[in-house]
């Protein structure tokens, strides 16, 4: 088989490779779709909650300096 054939050959199967990992992560996702915006918003609230160092106000109002929420 000659070398060029080979190349293309290696070529093809890289694309189909390629081809198959975007079709992988576009389409292999929940089985009945995305979750729903409520579920979304507790995790996105208990994410910003492990955030917070402790004894801080979750607003960003402890400023150290007794003056509250601006």
């Amino acid at each position: 088989m000659p070398a060029m054939t080979l190349l293309l050959l290696e070529a093809l199967g890289a694309l189909l490779l390629f081809i198959f990992i975007v079709w992988w992560t576009m389409f292999s996702g929940r089985r009945k779709g995305e979750l729903p915006e409520s579920v979304e918003a507790e995790k996105q609230a208990a994410v910003r909650q492990e955030q917070t160092p402790a004894g801080a106000d979750p607003d960003g109002s402890d400023r150290g300096d007794g003056s509250g929420p601006r």
